[in-house]
């Protein structure tokens, strides 16, 4: 009856939106990016970024590329890319990054676990320290 095309979205577009007002209970999940003005009580995951607003709150588990958080978030969150903690924003959990920015004022209160990328010069040194010690 309905045929959807298989479209890929772009991560960098928002596509989602929790406004200021309302209340999303349940999981979130989106190819492009979410920005949550209101409060989400679940889940979010997305491939590209996740912006909590100043006024927005999320008791969730996030992951996403990158996490911009000016508002509240009560959960863990694993981001790819740079975690950034605006001042009136404020992480209750843990949080696995590979960047993390927190600014004046910006609270996080957990453990946090920074991802490292491996370059091909890593990789290259870690194969000749092989080689050498055998």
């Amino acid at each position: 009856m309905f045929k959807t095309k298989n479209v890929k979205l772009n991560p960098d577009t928002t596509d989602t939106l929790v406004g200021e007002g309302s209340t999303f209970e349940g999981k979130i999940k989106s190819e492009a990016s979410i920005r949550v003005d209101g409060h989400v009580i679940g889940d979010i995951e997305s491939a590209g970024h996740v912006t909590i607003g100043e006024n927005g709150s999320a008791r969730s588990t996030i992951v996403a590329r990158d996490l911009i958080l000016a508002g509240k978030v009560y959960g863990n969150v694993e981001v790819k890319g740079t975690l950034t903690i605006r001042a009136t924003g404020s992480l209750i959990g843990n949080l696995s990054a590979e960047n993390l920015l927190i600014e004046a004022g910006g609270v996080f209160q957990g453990t946090s676990k920074m991802a490292v990328k491996e370059t091909s010069a890593d990789a290259a040194s870690v194969k000749a320290a092989k080689t050498n010690s055998a």
